[in-house]
């Protein structure tokens, strides 16, 4: 193959490169605006938009099919190496992060539609807007961190999930405080409980995407605190000796 056939070829693998991350900042996109359009419909109590977000979801299913269908392809016709390799191999998890991101706005729709036969309403509206807000700006911090390969911002996002479990504690305490009063508020404070904990859940996947942009950056596996374990010892090694306790003086 000439230097001009292999120029061409590597420019047009780049090519489909920049066209999947293209349709992953899609996905995101339509992921993000589901959870907005589920939390809407919570906050005003309005069962048409839940049941449009059960619609949206399958378009969301579509997309995780196809970015994995064309990573999958990228990688057994290009045999990419190096940082295009763990882009790839990120890209099809993310793509599964984003669908999983539909699912949790579906379950809050569901919620919705619920909550919609009950004559109990319970104030917490601004601590599921905050937790709402809060997710969807590490969601879109994280894609960002992504696309840029920007291990710093990928990092701040894993770190964010801190206030997100905070509020979610938060609203554990509010709901049980009206359940112990009032029994009647039962049902309503569980499917808020719910709510809850499907944001959380979002801010997780959130969470797992900025891991793998960190992953692409840096090539480093930052997941279950990956980083901070000891290194193994080299193959065929003598093992590391224990430590030896020092005499008291």
């Amino acid at each position: 193959m000439s230097p001009a056939d292999t120029s061409g070829k590597y420019r047009h693998f780049h090519e489909q490169l920049a066209e999947l991350t293209q349709r992953l900042l899609d996905m995101s996109d339509r992921a993000t605006s589901l959870v907005d359009l589920a939390v809407d419909g919570l906050l005003s109590r309005d069962p048409s938009a839940a049941a449009a977000v059960l619609v949206g979801d399958r378009e969301l299913d579509a997309m995780e099919l196809e970015i994995e269908d064309r990573a999958v392809g990228l990688l057994a016709l290009q045999q990419p190496m190096a940082r295009d390799l763990r882009f790839l191999v990120s890209a099809i998890k993310v793509s599964s992060d984003l669908e999983r991101v539909g699912d949790h706005a579906v379950n809050i729709a569901q919620c919705t539609l619920r909550l919609a036969e009950m004559r109990t309403r319970i104030a917490t509206d601004p601590e599921i807007a905050d937790m709402a807000r809060r997710a969807r700006r590490m969601l879109g911090d994280a894609l960002t961190a992504f696309v840029r390969g920007d291990g710093a911002l990928g990092r701040a996002v894993c770190q964010a999930d801190d206030a997100v479990d905070a509020l979610h504690n938060s609203m554990f305490r509010i709901l049980l405080t009206h359940m112990m009063a009032d029994p009647h508020t039962i049902n309503a404070s569980l499917e808020l409980l719910l709510v809850s904990r499907n944001l959380e859940r979002v801010a997780d996947l959130a969470t797992n995407i900025g891991e793998d942009a960190v992953f692409l950056a840096e090539g480093k596996q930052i997941k279950h605190h990956a980083e901070q374990r000891p290194s193994p010892a080299p193959s065929g090694g003598a093992p590391a000796a224990p430590p030896t306790e020092s005499t008291p003086q």
